[in-house]
């Protein structure tokens, strides 16, 4: 069953929409702190570079799905 915005109490929707913000401000902080570490921007070239030269391994090769 599908829960519809006009099916809930205001209580409710002031929750979902608290939890929703509240989760988004913690996502953009984390981005924020890991995009201010050199070791970290670092570690995304590195990668980009790994995978540039076909040094990748496919999930399902490793989970053997």
């Amino acid at each position: 069953m599908e829960t519809k915005v006009k099916d809930l109490t205001v209580e409710e929707l002031q929750s979902l929409i608290s939890d929703t913000i509240k989760s988004t401000l913690e996502d953009l902080i984390e981005d924020m702190l890991a995009l201010s570490s050199d070791e970290y921007l670092q570690s995304i070239v590195e990668a980009r570079k790994d995978y540039k030269d076909g040094k990748i391994k496919y999930l399902e090769d490793i989970i053997d799905v």
